[in-house]
């Protein structure tokens, strides 16, 4: 496996293949990682990983100074993975001039995360369109952890008309259901021990729709169990899985979506689902 810090050097090595399949990250592999560039070795003979923490996508108040950046643990995981090639810049590397020439997500990168997080999803568009540019891969793997991304970074490909296969990795969840996430590190230990509640709040809204609930009131009902339990809800939402727009009523393949914060820390999950 190669290590690979500059755009000179990756161009260069990449020159030499014909079958190329990149997941894009920012590092502090877990698990979740690791199945995705599993995925990722059936679509490409050259796996390619990238690390870069990319302050694009950071606002103000976020953690872009500390969120966890642990190269040497992830490129171990990577060789033992097969990856072939870890790209890992430096920030100098990757915007050599100040990226004033920026992606314009459509309006849906607003809404959810993006309410709360002005400018997040045009960072992350912008980033990858650049990766996309450099490593001209013949395929690329999201995860669905992070599902309005995979459905922008979706949108980009489509609309750009990259000639680029988007793999939707499913999402790898802690033994109580947390998914894991390079922010549970972040977690005290009394409010790791909560962190599954998430996702049991978005399973209870899932079976409540189930047995015939509204949607708006499985939403009610679910940010209101977290917040009784301490966490600030962000929001809880029943969107269209096709459009992530509300359904319309004849719609049945759905999907809740949720972010709130324990603690400081933001968690994010959703779960798919088909209404009957």
């Amino acid at each position: 496996m190669q290590i690979i810090h500059t755009v000179a050097e990756l161009r260069e090595r990449l020159s030499r293949e014909t079958s190329i399949s990149l997941v894009p990250t920012m590092g502090n592999l877990h698990a979740g990682h690791l199945h995705l560039v599993e995925m990722a070795k059936q679509h490409g003979e050259c796996v390619v990983v990238s690390i870069f923490v990319n302050p694009l996508q950071f606002g103000v108040n976020e953690d872009f100074a500390s969120y966890p950046r642990t190269l040497a643990e992830d490129c171990a995981k990577l060789e033992a993975a097969g990856a072939a090639i870890v790209f890992a810049p430096s920030e100098k590397e990757m915007y050599p001039v100040a990226q004033s020439m920026q992606v314009t997500p459509p309006p849906i990168a607003s809404e959810l995360c993006g309410a709360s997080r002005p400018g997040h999803f045009g960072g992350v568009a912008t980033v990858v369109l650049k990766l996309f540019n450099l490593v001209q891969p013949r395929a690329a793997v999201f995860g669905k952890k992070d599902f309005q991304q995979l459905f922008i970074i979706r949108e980009l490909v489509r609309q750009f008309n990259l000639p680029i296969e988007i793999i939707a990795g499913e999402t790898k969840r802690e033994d109580d259901s947390l998914a894991m996430s390079s922010r549970n590190g972040y977690l005290a230990e009394k409010l790791r021990a909560q962190a599954s509640q998430l996702y049991h709040a978005l399973q209870c809204a899932v079976q409540q729709m189930e047995r015939g609930k509204d949607i708006a009131s499985a939403e009610v009902e679910a940010a209101a169990s977290l917040t009784e339990a301490g966490w600030q809800v962000d929001y809880v939402s029943v969107r269209s899985a096709n459009t992530l727009l509300p359904p319309e009523p004849d719609e049945n393949r759905l999907i809740v979506l949720g972010a709130a914060r324990l603690g400081s820390t933001r968690l994010i999950d959703n779960i798919e689902f088909l209404r009957t």
